[in-house]
């Protein structure tokens, strides 16, 4: 049995997809295990780009890919992915992925009721993906969420739906949806993703029995946890090494490894919440189209890499290496620069603290390193990057106190860098 949880360090977009699908060849299983639609992992192979936004990234590899019961379900998109990935000649069978009958489903009022012009969330300057996932969540919470289980039980889905919009119409007006619609609509999705449903729980209870490989992916990242991110302006999940265990009904005596991945620099969407190593509006404005942040209508802000979000990430997720993206998007950055601290008001900030107003009005402690002309896209092994590439590198490790297991140059699968080849192969296999 080897288990390793994979997850991003920073407030996502740090590659997670690419980074699962290499360690998608040495696992037997590849597990969602929180989030849902509003996820999007993009993996690159031979040339060819495939994003999957339900569907783990492991699909692409001969693994068992599963969603656990701490995925928020949208059935309808499920099965439009399904279909997509087919047309794409990618297998895709209820043998090779698998959905938790405990997960809970996002229903059309979820996605009517996270229209983006929520004025509760305008107001508070709250970004939502419009996928139904808050709803979604708020529902389980509340207990009157309707789980995938519950589609095959025709008396008990009726009562349920009968309940939920008799609440949910004082909200939605003339937008509610007739009972008789959804509940035609939930048997079509019984009937259509039934094979796929299975009890999670014991399944990969059973393979970690069997001495079977399992890598957890998961969504979004840590700053967007809903207990331990930049509260409020977080996910609705569990996205830390926790909501692994809570997502799938393994316990955290099965975990062997937590792999932090984080990008060279880092990314974040969102104006007005915390994000102490941002770069200056001419910093920005200068490296945007260098780094591949640019195009858009909703860009995302761009930062320095922040050694006290990956400490931060390290210290709640348990943390035992770090893979770096990316890292390609700096050749020829003249002096790229690794934030080391926070300053507010005189004072050197303890990391990332819960009081909002300290994370939103600090400075950045900055440290320069020097930059490097070189191309790093045709390295493969640690020794053939650029001299101050490698500098670069080592001080993230250095900082961190973590060692590098894997270093992206390039967009391609093949553009990978394996710093430990035992984490990434006997850590998994």
């Amino acid at each position: 049995m080897a288990t390793l949880i994979a997850l991003g360090t920073q407030w996502g977009d740090e590659g997670k997809g690419r980074i699962v699908d290499v360690l998608a060849e040495h696992a037997d299983f590849v597990v969602r295990y929180q989030g849902g639609g509003n996820a999007g992992h993009t993996i690159v192979a031979d040339g060819a780009e495939l994003t999957v936004r339900q569907v783990p990234a492991g699909i692409l590899r001969e693994t068992t890919c599963v969603l656990g019961n701490g995925v928020a379900l949208d059935p309808g998109r499920f099965l439009d992915e399904v279909d997509g990935l087919r047309a794409r000649g990618i297998r895709v069978t209820p043998d090779n992925l698998v959905v938790s009958d405990r997960a809970h489903v996002t229903l059309p009022y979820h996605l009517d009721l996270d229209a983006p012009n929520d004025p509760v969330l305008q107001a508070a300057g709250l970004a939502t993906t419009h996928h139904g996932i808050r709803p979604t969540y708020v529902d389980k919470v509340g207990r009157t969420g309707i789980r995938v289980s519950d589609l095959f039980d025709e008396e008990l889905l009726r009562q349920k739906l009968s309940r939920n919009l008799e609440q949910k119409s004082a909200v939605l007006g003339a937008k509610a949806r007739p009972i008789d619609e959804l509940f035609e609509l939930c048997c079509g999705w019984a009937e259509q993703a039934g094979p796929f449903v299975r009890d999670t729980v014991r399944l990969l209870n059973q393979a970690l029995d069997a001495d079977k490989s399992v890598v957890f992916e998961g969504a979004q990242a840590t700053g967007l946890d809903i207990d331990l991110g930049t509260y409020p302006f977080v996910t609705s999940s569990h996205t830390t090494a926790g909501g692994a265990c809570i997502g799938t009904g393994v316990s955290p005596r099965r975990i062997d490894r937590v792999l932090g991945i984080a990008k060279a620099y880092i990314t974040k969407v969102g104006d007005i919440d915390p994000f102490p190593s941002a770069m200056t509006e001419q910093t920005e404005n200068d490296l945007r189209s260098q780094l591949g942040e640019s195009g858009g209508t909703e860009q995302n802000r761009i930062g320095w890499f922040d050694v006290e979000m990956v400490r931060y990430a390290a210290m709640v997720n348990g943390i035992d290496a770090l893979a770096i993206t990316k890292l390609d998007a700096l050749d020829g950055v003249e002096s790229p620069q690794i934030c080391v601290g926070y300053e507010y008001q005189g004072r050197r900030l303890e990391g990332v603290v819960s009081d909002q107003r300290a994370l939103t009005e600090c400075r950045p402690v900055l440290e320069a390193m020097p930059g490097w002309g070189e191309p790093t896209t045709e390295a493969r092994r640690f020794e053939d990057l650029p001299e101050n590439a490698r500098r670069y590198v080592e001080r993230i490790a250095a900082l961190c106190d973590l060692p590098i297991a894997i270093l992206t140059v390039g967009r391609d699968r093949s553009a990978t860098i394996i710093g430990d080849a035992s984490y990434v192969s006997r850590g998994i296999a």
